[in-house]
């Protein structure tokens, strides 16, 4: 199925190449999500993510700020970023396509060609909208790309990942021809509670409790308490908690700290609290997160 002459799609189709463990690794996944299966909660993960939507409308959170989406617009989600997407209730199931990734952060003979590629991810707002010549660009690298993964040829890896390396290159080499624009408006109420995230994650390794959190935004502990539930989706305990084990999860997979010494600079009390925490935000234990991610970011020697 071709998408307004632009991306092809088929439901439920994915391409893999290699596992999430592998330094490098691809994950296509061709899907529709619906209202009623919108997440609940923010989530992460420690690789690298592009989020398009394939309908008139959605959303993206990133890091509790609200985005609105449209069709083929390009989301760029760091590892360890806290996101969600929405889907409106009234236009059906939204087809969307979703890339998971890792690269090696340099590979010999190419210096730090790679790591400058993925700057696009670290901009204040990783989110591009281009003009109609420019979409035909990049999704006839995406087009590609869902053409060749079915075919039995000895070279099909490598030809998708030299294809999707090509499809960053145009993003990262168009970036200052980006059209998008948030058309989410804030209240000054969601000002003020986005406030209160952004204070969280400037402040996760020190004592941050609901009442300084009161403090700092003006707004009384109840009252901040609701409100914060209501439009971030989580409680400010659970907020704090997971911005926390983001900056663990970072700490285990690209450092050789010590198990039991990551967790003071991440504002954890106590190791017995840390490892509680981190098991109900992830399922795992700190030394299997550990095993498991930080092959990811290893370098080619």
């Amino acid at each position: 199925m071709l998408i307004q002459d632009l991306a092809l799609y088929e439901d439920r189709y994915y391409i893999r190449i290699h596992e999430e463990s592998d330094t490098i690794y691809y994950f296509f996944d061709y899907d529709a999500r619906s209202a009623d299966i919108n997440m609940k909660f923010q989530h992460l993960h420690p690789f690298y993510e592009i989020c398009i939507p394939l309908c008139p409308k959605a959303t993206i959170f990133i890091e509790g700020v609200p985005y609105e989406l449209q069709a083929f617009d390009i989301v760029c989600v760091p590892p360890n970023t806290l996101h969600k997407s929405q889907y409106p209730a009234d236009g059906g199931a939204c087809k969307r396509l979703i890339i998971q990734f890792n690269l090696p952060k340099t590979v010999q003979g190419l210096s730090n060609e790679y790591e400058q590629l993925l700057n696009v991810y670290h901009r204040s707002v990783p989110i591009f909208r281009f003009d109609a010549q420019m979409q035909k660009r990049l999704y006839g690298k995406l087009n590609a790309i869902f053409l060749l993964a079915p075919k039995q040829d000895p070279l099909r890896d490598l030809i998708i990942h030299q294809t999707f390396i090509e499809f960053l290159t145009l993003i990262f080499l168009k970036q200052d021809e980006n059209l998008f624009a948030n058309g989410s408006e804030m209240t000054p109420m969601k000002e003020k509670i986005y406030g209160v995230a952004g204070h969280i994650h400037a402040h996760y390794s020190e004592d941050i409790s609901l009442d300084s959190l009161a403090e700092y935004s003006g707004i009384s502990s109840s009252h901040l308490s609701r409100q914060f539930k209501n439009i971030t989706g989580f409680t400010v305990t659970d907020y704090i908690q997971m911005t926390r084990v983001r900056n663990v999860q970072s700490l285990l997979v690209s450092t050789q700290m010590p198990i039991t010494e990551v967790a003071a600079p991440c504002g954890f009390n106590s190791f017995s609290q840390f490892n509680r925490v981190f098991r109900k935000h992830t399922g795992l234990s700190p030394s299997q997160f550990r095993k498991q991610n930080q092959m990811r970011y290893s370098e080619f020697d």
